[in-house]
């Protein structure tokens, strides 16, 4: 018999990733503990390995958890574009822009995946510079700007805070006096606030290498050149700190959509900012 992925066994692995505990994802899905619990083995068995690691302090990814975790949670964003979309054709054009940062995450295939429910639609993804976007929002290339709050080319629809996580490259000493750390370079919205996460924690710091790219922080990062805040969305399992206590709590990053005022009423758009915040909400913090 082949092996399927049921959509509510997935959606009890998210939400107790999420949560970090059983107890509190079962009563977030209106579940019993035992339930919710019978429902995690399942989807273990049909993946053949465990998929969280268990504790009194609660609950957390194993390796394969942590691979899971994606596709899970893609397999549930589209299955309700699906459900809210289908008998809807929506044609047209709409034009996003996001961070990089969030243009490395599951974002675009998200957005790919409303495309193909609407092929009389076109999606275009743009990730530039603050003045390249502020400049394509202008003249109507984009309809929609999801980034950081101080960066965003109008005033926000709808904000959220999300996570940042320390990514630790191959070899680095975490207690090395002063840290080895890898950041973005300036202008960056969340740079000024991870090091001053540091020096409220009493941490020295050097910088060992910056980039104005993702690509960059990570490459240098996987070098081994140091640590580096990212979203988790973009942390690589081999950059994972295993102690929560080796380096000082990141602070959140609030992020922001602005839709441009043309941009009302149309129904495609309306449908993109639904994904872009659904995705977006289910990385939020709690608040």
């Amino acid at each position: 018999m082949a092996r399927e992925l049921e959509t509510v066994l997935l959606r009890s692995f998210v939400a107790a990733v999420r949560e970090g505990s059983i107890s509190r994802a079962a009563t977030a899905l209106g579940h019993t503990q035992p339930g919710l619990s019978q429902q995690l083995r399942k989807l273990e068995s049909v993946v053949g390995r465990p998929l969280l690691h268990r504790s009194s302090a609660g609950v957390s990814p194993t390796r394969a958890g942590e691979e899971l975790l994606p596709y899970a949670e893609r397999i549930l964003s589209l299955s309700a574009q699906a459900l809210a979309e289908t008998g809807r054709a929506l044609t047209g054009h709409c034009g996003v822009g996001l961070l990089e940062d969030l243009a490395a995450s599951q974002l675009p295939q998200a957005l790919a995946d409303l495309a193909r429910l609407h092929p009389g639609a076109t999606l275009e993804v743009l990730s530039c510079s603050n003045a390249a976007m502020r400049e394509a929002y202008d003249a109507g290339r984009v309809q929609l700007v999801l980034d950081a709050v101080p960066d965003i080319p109008g005033p926000p629809r709808w904000t959220v805070r999300a996570p940042l996580v320390w990514a630790i490259g191959p070899g680095v000493d975490v207690a090395a006096d002063p840290l080895p750390v890898v950041l973005f370079s300036n202008p960056c919205s969340w740079r000024t606030s991870v090091l001053d996460a540091l020096e409220r924690a009493d941490r020295r710091w050097r910088v060992a290498f910056e980039s104005n790219s993702l690509v960059g922080v990570l490459a240098a990062v996987r070098a081994g050149l140091g640590v580096a805040a990212l979203m988790p969305a973009n942390l690589e399992p081999v950059m994972i700190c295993r102690d929560p206590d080796a380096l000082p709590v990141l602070p959140d990053v609030e992020f922001g959509l602005a839709r441009h005022p043309r941009a009302e009423g149309d129904p495609l758009i309306d449908a993109v900012e639904s994904a872009l915040r659904r995705i977006v909400g289910a990385h939020a913090v709690a608040g």
